[in-house]
This record gives C-alpha cells, structure tokens and sequence, in this order.
C-alpha cells in the first residue's frame, strides 16, 4: 500500500457534460492518485472540504490510449489515470470548487 497523504490523493477536479449533470445528484468526480484506496479518498475529500461528509465512493482506472507515433506504423500508449466519483451526504455542505460552473 502506498504512503499518500491526504493532500496527495485529488490531483483535480473532472469538469464535463456528464459530470455537471451528476452535481444535481450530489455526485462529484475528481482525478486521483492511481495508488489511492477508496477510503483514502473519503478521507481526502472530507479534509479538504470543511462540511463534507462523504457517503459513498467509486473509483475507476482508465486505461490509456494508442496512438500512432509521428506518422510511422509504430505505436505507443497515453498515461492512464484514476477517475473517483464521490457521492455526498443529503446533509453535506457543497463542495465550492464546482459552485461557478
């Protein structure tokens, strides 16, 4: 198990079509750190938004693409990531980040 630190888990917010719709449902989905756990992440987004109580986690890992290199016929691979969506408690406090959006 990796030693991350809470600060070290949510590397960003994921800001799409999808994810905006989910924000009705409490729902928000970060890019995390490919060795967190999802009580890590529970952890993370409790600590790091002050009135959050987190219900539920579900965590994914997207693999990368292929691609073709510089017109040749060799290929190679895009980085993969790690997508969280965490589902919050009816009477948690919003998470500002996404407010403007």
């Amino acid at each position: 198990m990796a030693n991350i630190q809470y600060y070290d888990v949510i590397l960003k917010p994921v800001v799409t079509e999808k994810s905006m719709e989910l924000m009705g449902e409490k729902k928000y989905t970060f890019l995390v750190h490919p060795d967190a756990t999802k009580s890590q992440v529970k952890e993370a987004v409790e600590k790091m938004f002050n009135g959050t109580k987190v219900e539920k986690v579900n965590t994914m890992n997207c693999e990368g693409k292929r691609r073709r290199v510089r017109g040749t016929m060799k290929f190679g691979k895009t980085a993969g990531s790690k997508k969280a969506i965490v589902k919050l408690t009816a009477d948690s406090a919003d998470i500002e980040i996404f407010e403007g959006l």
